[in-house]
């Protein structure tokens, strides 16, 4: 059985997104789609200077991914809120696999509220972002 946001309860979880491998391509049309032209994510030369192997990808790259993992499963008229913390840097040729687990379920206001935790991973294991979802579990009228 197939879970959805109305039938969901405490303990289930959201089909799984994979995104990546991330390239350096997807890097510069990130930068340039996002306006977010820092160095550190598109210049070998000044991620070397700063101390860095490589160029790594932008957080709100990977925190976007999160956002698609709720509103895929979801719906964006769902989504109440999203909130993360970066916890590791996404290397240049990661593969991230994003997760979600509903941990709360109550009524308010006749309607359903769901509490989601989420988290992206790289395939060795390394947790790169969490978060949090508050979604409506019944449709907005």
């Amino acid at each position: 059985m197939t879970v959805t946001p109305t039938t969901a309860q405490v303990g289930d979880s959201l089909p799984p997104l994979t995104f990546g491998p991330i390239s350096r391509s997807t890097l510069a049309l990130y930068a340039g789609a996002s306006g977010d032209h820092n160095p550190i994510h598109i210049d070998l030369d000044f991620a070397h200077a700063a101390g860095m192997d490589d160029v790594f990808a932008h957080g709100m790259l990977s925190m976007a991914q999160l956002g698609r993992l709720a509103t895929d499963w979801a719906g964006q008229d769902r989504l109440r809120s999203l909130s993360t913390r970066f916890t590791a840097i996404t290397p240049v040729g990661a593969v991230l696999t994003c997760t979600g687990q509903v941990t709360h379920r109550h009524e308010e206001h006749g309607r359903v509220l769901l509490t989601v935790k989420l988290a992206a991973h790289l395939e060795d294991g390394t947790q790169t972002l969490r978060g949090e979802a508050k979604i409506c579990g019944t449709a907005a009228p």
